[in-house]
């Protein structure tokens, strides 16, 4: 098994994707998953109750998917952890031996959850960040693993003078990969990535874009209306919507988004994530060709 970490360090444009959890989630589901998607992805992300939704713990996924021979990237969310249970669950990452992390601080859960949980942000995002950093750095809490650290950013058209603090701090914490909200507005990404370049954070972090593979007009149009920080062209709903066959145009918009992402100077990698279809992932990243060029 080849590990993130040696794949960005090794290849151009790398292709990573999540996969499905929820309450049923067992072992022999996660297996399926992963026989479904290991040939065509570097690794795959292991989600941390997104959205508020419930499912074994984002560690015990990941240990699986370890196990299997896939490298996992474990996020874990400052939402629902304090300082001690987020240092627990890194100490437990470094002993299965998962290094590659991906450190947020976690999506507002849903209005109509209940019993609401409560949040916890003992600490941010970047904060944890540079806890993590400390850790493999300086010692005193066990043999730490070399972390591969990431965090999460959103895409942007940014103003000629911007100056991208957030993401300066996030690297300056240790992020040394980024990972977007699904943006599929490729002017917007070449813009974008042309701003972290002159400011020379992609020297420091590799930028990995977020797209989708979307099954229907109604499904981008959700996606659009429900997740503030995501991005998708009103023409690719058009497409949608005026296609005989939405599932077969969504796999072809994504690879035809994962073939523009790999030309913009600055991008290093997609993450291809599935609304509820599993199988059109790897589906949208062969329709792309990208996946022979990347190994």
């Amino acid at each position: 098994m080849i590990s993130f970490k040696e794949a960005l360090n090794s290849k151009d444009f790398v292709v990573t994707t999540e996969i499905f959890l929820d309450p049923e989630t067992d072992i022999d589901v996660i297996e399926l998953q992963l026989d479904k998607l290991r040939d065509f992805v570097d690794a795959i992300l292991v989600t941390d109750n997104q959205s508020g939704r419930l499912h074994m713990s984002s560690l015990a996924a990941a240990i699986v998917v370890k196990q299997n021979g896939v490298d996992p990237i474990l996020q874990l969310s400052c939402r629902n952890r304090n300082r001690i249970a987020l240092l627990a669950d890194l100490l437990g990452a470094g002993i299965h031996g998962i290094n590659s992390l991906q450190l947020v601080r976690g999506e507002r859960v849903p209005d109509e959850f209940s019993p609401r949980p409560r949040a916890v942000l003992d600490v941010s995002a970047t904060e944890l960040l540079a806890t993590a950093k400390r850790m493999k750095s300086e010692g005193g809490l066990g043999k730490c693993p070399d972390f591969l650290l990431g965090g999460l950013i959103t895409a942007r058209k940014p103003q000629d003078d911007w100056v991208p603090k957030k993401l300066l701090q996030k690297v300056d914490a240790g992020a040394q990969f980024l990972l977007t909200h699904t943006c599929m507005n490729i002017d917007l990404l070449q813009g974008f990535a042309k701003h972290l370049v002159a400011a020379k954070i992609t020297h420091r972090a590799k930028i990995i874009v977020t797209t989708a593979v979307l099954r229907s007009a109604a499904d981008a149009q959700w996606l659009r209306e429900n997740r503030p920080n995501v991005v998708i062209p009103k023409r690719i709903v058009k497409r949608l919507e005026q296609s005989k066959d939405p599932r077969a145009e969504g796999i072809a918009i994504c690879g035809e988004q994962i073939r523009e992402l790999a030309k913009i100077p600055g991008i290093s990698g997609v993450h291809v994530i599935a609304s509820s279809d599993l199988l059109t992932v790897p589906e949208g990243i062969a329709a792309s060709g990208v996946r022979t060029q990347s190994q």
